[in-house]
């Protein structure tokens, strides 16, 4: 099989970890293959594929689309590294509240599985971080479009800020602008 699936602290956010084929002239490796998702849990329809580049220091999030335009997202760092952070926003869920994060680069190659009921977030650690991420479940609406605060108090995600001398995250006015988790789900 081409992929380790990883479980992490959260029931279904996988950490993926393709195999990689590589010598002297460059490596080669799949980045999804249906019959492999599917048998390992991940049985879903992908919609859209996004790409982004941001400038170290970019942090994008927390976003989600609210119901009935849920978005589950494989995502993947094709060029730098990022700080990728996913929360559980599922009503009634163990983990609900909980965030897990990993970092994502060219380098290590490894994909987060973000399903649907999830917040999404990254910070961009390196100069420069090209991400593309398959969505499924829905494509984007701008209606269903929503967001948690990335400071939020009671969420107390460890940015690795300090780690990566980066003064202050530069945000979107958007996502500067978003509303607490307890403002959101109180």
């Amino acid at each position: 099989m081409p992929f380790e699936f990883v479980e992490t602290k959260i029931k279904d956010v996988i950490l993926v970890k393709p195999k990689v084929f590589g010598d002297d002239r460059g490596f080669f490796m799949e980045t999804y293959k249906k019959s492999d998702f599917k048998n390992s849990g991940i049985d879903n329809e992908f919609l859209q594929d996004n790409h982004s580049k941001s400038s170290k220091g970019v942090l994008r999030g927390l976003h989600f689309q609210k119901y009935p335009k849920e978005q589950g997202k494989l995502v993947r760092c094709i060029n730098g590294k990022i700080y990728d952070v996913a929360v559980d926003i599922r009503a009634g869920s163990p983990t609900f509240g909980h965030w897990v994060a990993y970092e994502l680069s060219d380098e290590n190659k490894l994909m987060l599985w973000i399903p649907q009921g999830f917040a999404h977030a990254f910070l961009t650690l390196s100069e420069n971080a090209e991400i593309l991420y398959k969505v499924s479940g829905s494509e984007y609406s701008p209606e269903c479009d929503s967001g948690i605060i990335w400071n939020d108090s009671h969420l107390d995600i460890k940015w690795p800020l300090e780690e990566y001398g980066i003064d202050k995250p530069n945000l979107s006015e958007k996502d500067s602008k978003l509303k607490t988790f307890k403002e959101i789900f109180d």
